[in-house]
């Protein structure tokens, strides 16, 4: 092995220790799935090594990357949920729907307000109070300024108290 890839090899493992089980534990937390959620982690990693020498800030790097992926987790399986729907009533399935006699704030978490914001505020709110980014790294690993980062950060938090409010 090139010394060049050992330093980036021990350096990468030096960020491993140190932030591994707090990422599966933070990813755990939006995917509610821990092998999954190891499985992100792992590949976040994985990104990271190939990616080392343009990284700045390799944890912001890592919450953002596996952010990322618990998105399109998300989106997928919002997509598959649909074709099984467009499937079981097309072929004369039933589908089951949730109670409407149940109380919404039994069912309404903090996880699915969040995950019910809009794209761009999303990621600014998982990174900034889920990862517990400052606002100049989440400005850095989403792309936008850090006046754009605190007004959807403004924005995205009367959004969900008025959506933890009426579940309420």
């Amino acid at each position: 092995m090139a010394s060049g890839e050992a330093a980036v090899e021990r350096a990468v493992r030096e960020v491993y220790d140190a932030h591994f089980g707090r990422l599966v534990g933070w990813t755990t937390t939006l995917i509610g799935d821990r092998d999954l959620a190891h499985d992100v982690a792992t590949e976040a990693f994985v990104k990271l090594m190939t990616h080392w020498h343009s990284v700045q800030d390799p944890r912001a790097w890592l919450y953002t990357a596996a952010a990322n992926q618990v998105r399109d987790h998300w989106r997928k399986r919002g997509r598959e949920a649909s074709a099984y729907e467009t499937f079981m009533a097309g072929n004369g399935g039933t589908l089951e729907t949730a109670d409407p006699g149940l109380d919404p704030a039994t069912r309404m978490t903090v996880r699915d307000a969040v995950q019910g914001l809009p794209e761009r505020f999303r990621l600014v709110v998982l990174l900034h109070y889920f990862a517990d980014l400052s606002v100049a790294q989440v400005a850095l690993q989403t792309g936008k300024s850090e006046g754009t980062v605190k007004r959807d950060l403004h924005d995205a938090r009367k959004l969900l108290a008025q959506r933890l409010e009426v579940s309420r």
